[in-house]
């Protein structure tokens, strides 16, 4: 061995000898040819686990460089990726020639690249299939410049998954294709949530090293966005391999735009993604030469030397490389039975009856029972346990070992004897080691078992909870994370009905669950045992579905939301508030801060309608042109037609052999048309449901089809993944035009109001416009233009396009990608307005209200969003939905809006109830008056009236006619009762409370009124303007004094005592004025931004000024001087409040960020605030318009995005509470620092009252 070698041996040695399991190293050593059998058996003879690993050092130090180097590959085989490389810089060279053939068919290099992308190692016994492996390498060297897919298919037990590992095992292909890395991915049988749960391991793989902290992914879509940019930027020219795919579907999920080889036993699984596709089949399993080769190497003997019986038992074998492995691990442990074997494959006394013509099990059924009977008594009950565990699901040895009620290390050796007798799989490319069955294995145990199943899982449930008996499980280790998957699971099929209820009606659970996996699976098992769990109780199903559903993109988040304050904002009905209720008593009493919503119940419903028309997802919906039925499709492959006012079902088509993926009515609702995944678009009468006609001509899915808006001359458009878009005329039995010119998939089709143009959209990036009566492109947009953040990207990454709609006038279109929607006008092609909604949500559809300016975009995280194009502000969101929202549309007049999701339902909802301009929502500039235990609020709405309205009930006392000018501002006067509104124009008004009488009008504000204040014995009125002036008014009798000296508009002001008051400016400046004569006392030259906020010390010493400026200062009332300037701030300084204490002065910026300083020294003492941002791009979901002290000055309730409450010497987050809007602009705090009050910025107004 070389010198550099042995040293780095020698100095490794006692990490080493601590790490490994040396039985586990010599398997690897003993096939690569390194150990042999005798050293094998010494090594074990010692007792302890380190006394065999310093054994085995001692062999490997006397032995050559490919010793060395069989080690370090046995290492990175079995998971010790750090150890080895400690050894990786030492490993000795050998030639070119040796290297190459040396160990596993691949290098160092090889085996490094492979074990970091998971790539499973070679079974124990393997003999290369040259033929196979060299067509699946031909067909990867065709990826090399440009993505794509390789498909390797055949039936179950032929050997793919093995083909497709040895397929990358070379140094050449790797190097000159898949530069990037090799990156493998067991799928299997999956549903939305599994896949979902796959997709975010492979992130976390893939990303693992950023130092981005990026939560994962809360749904597919967003998942796949991240994949296709982690594939593009971070890992180019890559390779992604999965591994035994089912599903079209969960393919179609992994279309990202890279270099992928997957496995699969049905060759159409490739018709749903885009890309150059290849083939490889495998139609054989093992010639009968190879599996001699097997056979001779479990037994170690030349395949010349087998005795006669061989060849007849690898033909009983039926070429299936498991059943040959399964028979020469028997015959390795009895050599002398191969007569006895060869009978019981030939007798074929255990046979099962089997619906499946794929495979032909009869000789891995006797494979499998002959290898079980050979078990001892106790190693076979331990195996049939193992029929509890689901397909393609890896488990680790410490949940087998509950199972067994076992050490861990018992566990290991007794699944280690499974492997070896290759009745077990075992994945080594983590720690701790997983197990699993191949699927036919588990079909046999699951046959063999199946009266025995329900104890079985009813013993797994009651292992585990005499094994958690304190609480769940709360490390996010391999072995916790196979309970929160599959408990729920095992409950059911071991029909443990009230264990499942206890459990999934359990907030408890909730948190557990939702903490380490995220909403999207918990939200499945209310799906997948809806049936079960509804025979409890639907209701409060209904409550813990919907409670995640509408909460799910907080409970993404990081760090975790409190799951009890969550359920506080809950109906009083639902059970989830009622658990909340109860476990935030109990936990206030141990010093934790929890708040009530206390009138919450004001707020409605907002769906007009719920409809369940579908068993599975409903992927579109629309109106008909007299909008009084709704057609719907979906998942389940029907087409649905019901009445729009009530629900009734009016038709039910069996429509398509895939998922009917649209529906559209023709102008006269003579007709609709569907298109599907089968790649095919049919019409139908609509009133009885008669096919009229069948197309075929895409060659692709066809995602979207639209009629004609107009009866002059019906058309129909459809668009495909093939890249074309066709226009249709019903009574022909052809196309009439195909519009060539995208380069990717076509995602949606719509024409113009007038019919004159065609719109259509791709996963190309582009939207393009076409002259319906020549099938010319008019014109064409590329939407990356209008990414500029990636406009460094590569080529490859480009911008999925997924719907656009027509302006009612035919002036403007939309389109949307990713999270947001472009407006263009349609004659210059130029950008009018964007809309950007959350970074973590996809939208899915969008569409123009005919009758406003209102745009609706339904999104993967469970909503739709209505925004104003005006404005340019989000009004309202419809929230309701259980799943992703695929589709949104208003009603003909604009009145209605629909939206259909995988939650199985369409809702209706009312436009004017949904959407705050038209309904009656308050503005954020409010005010609140405390007295005694009763809470006034007065607050304008979005009408220009002022509202008042009860702060325990939130009911509205008082409501003042419409206003001329917009209302800025209002206050609250206890005695006199009075309220006045200030108003845009510079009006003022006194208005006597609860009556509404004008007490007096006040004129003399040239500009709009920005803040207005009473003297605490409510005779005097102050107010401040944009018109740079403060004003302080007798209103009783309509005198004013002025006070001029601000050369900006006053921002706010403080009344320091009943004479002097503080004001500050836009200008820079603070200044102290005597509001009896109307004199200037003190001028302050602040800073060189605005002044955006200031506040008083309680004890009247000192002041404080933050600004736009980016720094803070406190004042001393007896100088012109700052006593301290606080620097540290990145971004605007909004917020500032003194502690009651006077000791601490807490200052908010635009950031997000929270600093408390020392009022003495100025010293920073903390800074309130998260390492990561969160998922509204803040440290605190916004800028921090807001702060204030408790009276004992330990805690700080902060606004921003949402509001927080604060440990003041901690500097850490108490409680959350999350608004439906967000850009809150301040709080109201009562005195006992008990309640408090604030409005959002889509008008809900929250009164929150401590627990306890």
């Amino acid at each position: 061995m070389d010198e550099r070698a042995r040293s780095c041996l020698l100095s490794s040695r006692s990490k080493l000898e601590q790490d490994i399991k040396a039985s586990y190293i010599m398997d690897h050593m003993v096939s690569d040819g390194v150990l042999n059998t005798d050293e094998e058996e010494k090594v074990k003879t010692c007792t302890s686990r380190k006394e065999k690993a310093v054994a085995l050092l001692n062999l490997i130090l006397k032995k050559d460089n490919y010793a060395y180097i069989s080690f370090y590959n046995a290492l990175l085989r079995e998971g010790y990726g750090d150890l080895a490389s400690m050894l990786q810089k030492d490993l000795p060279l050998i030639s070119p020639a040796a290297e190459k053939s040396f160990l596993d068919g691949g290098t160092p290099f090889v085996q490094t690249i492979l074990c970091e992308g998971g790539v499973p190692q070679r079974p124990v016994v393997f003999v290369c299939r040259p033929e196979l492996i060299n067509c699946i390498r031909e067909k990867l060297y065709k990826l090399e410049n440009s993505f794509g897919w390789v498909a390797v298919f055949g039936m179950a037990g032929f050997g793919k998954s093995v083909l497709t590992a040895e397929a990358v095992r070379d140094e050449q292909l790797i190097k000159a294709c898949f530069p990037g890395g090799v990156h493998w991915l067991s799928v299997g049988q999956l549903d939305k949530a599994g896949l979902l749960v796959k997709m975010q391991s492979l992130c976390y793989r893939l990303d693992q090293d950023s130092q981005s902290g990026q939560r994962s992914p809360v749904t597919i879509e967003e998942a796949r966005d991240r994949l296709r940019f982690l594939m593009v930027r971070k890992y180019p020219r890559s390779l992604l391999i999965l591994d035994d795919i089912w599903d079209s579907g969960v393919l179609k999920a992994f279309d990202i735009q890279c270099r992928v080889l997957f496995s699969t036993r049905d060759r159409g699984v490739t018709d749903s993604v885009s890309g150059k596709k290849y083939e490889v089949s495998v139609d054989h399993g093992l010639e009968d030469d190879k599996a001699l080769e097997v056979l001779a190497l479990f037994v170690n003997k030349k395949v010349s030397a087998l005795p006669v019986q061989a060849r007849s038992i690898v033909q009983e074998c039926k070429g299936s490389p498991l059943v040959v492995s399964l028979i020469g691990a028997l015959l390795r442990e009895f050599p002398d039975r191969w007569q006895y074997y060869l009978k019981q494959l030939q007798n074929k006394q255990f046979k099962r009856i089997r619906k499946s013509s794929s495979y032909d099990y009869d000789a891995l059924d006797q494979a499998m029972s002959v290898s079980i009977d050979v078990l001892h008594e106790d190693r076979k009950e331990y195996y049939k346990d193992l029929s509890v565990l689901e397909k393609d699901v890896k488990v680790p040895a410490k949940v087998l070992s509950i199972l067994w009620d076992l050490e861990p290390e018992e566990a290991e050796d007794i699944l280690q004897e499974f492997v070896n007798k290759s009745l077990l799989f075992r994945d080594c490319n983590k720690r701790p080691y997983q197990y699993y069955l191949h699927d036919l294995q588990l079909d046999f145990l699951t046959e063999q078992n199946r009266y025995r199943l329900k104890d079985l899982h009813s013993k797994m449930v009651r292992l585990y909870q005499n094994h958690y008996k304190k609480g769940h499980p709360t490390v996010a280790d391999e072995e916790c994370m196979y309970w929160f998957r599959y408990l729920a699971y095992h409950m059911a099929h071991g029909n443990l009905r009230e264990e499942l209820y206890s459990l999934m009606f359990s907030l408890d659970w909730v948190k557990a669950k939702a903490q380490m996996m995220g909403p999207a699976s918990l939200i499945n098992d209310y799906v997948v045992y809806k049936d079960i769990l509804d025979e409890e109780n639907s209701t409060v199903r209904d409550n813990f579905q919907e409670f995640l559903s509408l909460n799910g993109h907080h409970l993404s988040q990081k760090p975790f939301p409190d799951v009890v304050q969550m359920g506080l904002c809950q109906p009083d009905s639902s059970e989830v508030y009622r658990q909340a209720r109860l476990k935030a008593e109990q936990e206030t009493k141990k010093g934790a801060f929890y708040l009530e919503w206390i009138n919450k119940s004001s707020l409605e419903s907002l769906s007009r309608l719920i409809v369940r028309p579908h068993k599975g997802a409903v992927y579109y919906a629309c109106f008909s042109h007299n909008w009084q039925q709704i057609a719907s499709c979906g998942s389940d492959k029907t087409l649905q037609v019901f009445k729009s006012q009530t629900g009734e079902k009016l038709l039910e088509v069996q429509a398509h052999d895939d998922d009917v993926l649209c529906c559209a009515f023709s102008p006269d609702d003579k007709l609709i048309a569907t298109c599907s995944a089968d790649k095919k678009i049919k019409v139908w009468n609509s009133q009885n449901g008669n096919l009229l006609r069948t197309y075929d001509e895409h060659s692709e899915q066809v995602n979207h089809c639209q009629f004609t808006n107009t009866s002059r001359k019906i058309l129909l458009a459809t668009c495909s993944n093939d890249n074309f878009i066709k226009l249709w005329n019903t009574n022909r039995p052809g196309s009439q035009n195909t519009m060539f010119g995208h380069s990717g998939p076509v995602n949606h089709c719509c024409f113009s109001p007038d019919d004159q143009y065609l719109a259509s959209c791709s996963s190309d990036g582009t939207l393009k416009l076409w002259e319906v009566h020549t099938a010319n492109e008019w014109k064409s947009i590329d939407i990356l233009d209008f990414f500029p953040s990636l406009t460094d990207e590569p080529k490859e990454l480009e911008e999925v396009v997924r719907c656009s709609a027509w302006s009612s006038d035919g002036t403007r279109i939309m389109a949307a990608a990713k999270n947001m929607v472009f407006v263009f006008d349609i004659e210059s092609a130029t950008l009018l307005s964007e809309i950007k909604t959350g970074r973590h949500s996809t939208i899915q559809s969008c569409d123009f209200c005919p009758s406003s300016q209102l745009v609706a975009i339904a999104l993967s995280h469970y909503t739709v969003e209505l925004w104003d194009l005006e404005s340019n502000k989000k009004v309202a969101d419809c929230s309701g939905h259980l799943s992703w929202v695929h589709c949104v549309r208003f009603s003909p007049d604009g009145s209605v809006l629909l939206s259909s999701s995988d939650d199985q339902t369409v809702r209706l909802w009312e436009t004017k109830k949904v959407h705050p301009s038209s309904a009656v929502s308050l503005k954020r500039d409010s005010d609140v008056l405390f007295h005694h235990n009763e809470i006034s609020v007065v607050a304008p709405d979005n009408r220009k009236r002022l509202q008042l309205r009860n702060g325990k009930t939130g009911e509205v006392i008082y409501q003042s006619e419409e206003q001329e000018s917009r209302i800025r501002c209002c206050c609250l006067s206890k005695d006199p009762q009075a309220a006045v509104l200030a108003r845009e124009d510079g009006t003022v008004k006194v208005l006597e409370m609860p009556s509404g009488n004008a007490l007096c009008t006040l004129t003399g504000h040239t500009k709009t009124v920005l803040h207005c204040q009473f003297t605490p014995d409510g005779q005097t009125l102050i107010t401040c303007s944009e018109d740079t002036t403060v004003r302080v008014w007798d209103w009783k009798s309509l005198e004013c004094k002025v006070l001029k000296g601000h050369s900006e508009r006053v921002k706010r002001f403080r009344l320091l005592d009943s004479s002097r008051l503080l004001s500050w400016s836009f200008d820079g400046t603070v200044k102290v004025w005597d509001i009896v004569t109307g004199e200037m006392i003190q001028d302050y030259s602040c800073h060189q931004g605005a002044v955006l906020s200031c506040d008083v010390s309680p004890n009247g010493n000192t002041f404080s000024s933050v600004s736009a400026d980016k720094s803070a200062k406190i004042w001393s009332f007896d100088s012109t001087s700052a006593l301290h300037i606080l620097n540290g701030h990145k971004d605007c300084v909004r917020s500032c409040r003194f502690s009651w204490d006077n000791q601490c002065l807490a200052t908010g910026d635009d950031n997000g960020e929270i600093r408390i300083w020392c009022v003495l020294n100025g010293s920073l003492l903390h800074i309130c605030a998260r390492e990561n941002k969160d998922s509204m791009e803040s440290l605190h979901g916004g800028w921090v318009t807001d702060l204030h002290f408790s009276p004992d000055s330990k805690m700080l309730v902060s606004t921003g995005g949402y509001i927080k409450w604060w440990d003041v010497e901690k500097g850490e987050s108490l409680q959350t509470f999350y608004t439906t809007g967000t850009n809150l602009k301040g709080i109201h705090v009562s005195p006992d620092f008990k309640t408090f009050v604030t409005i959002d910025n889509i008008g809900v107004l929250y009164i929150l009252r401590k627990v306890g």
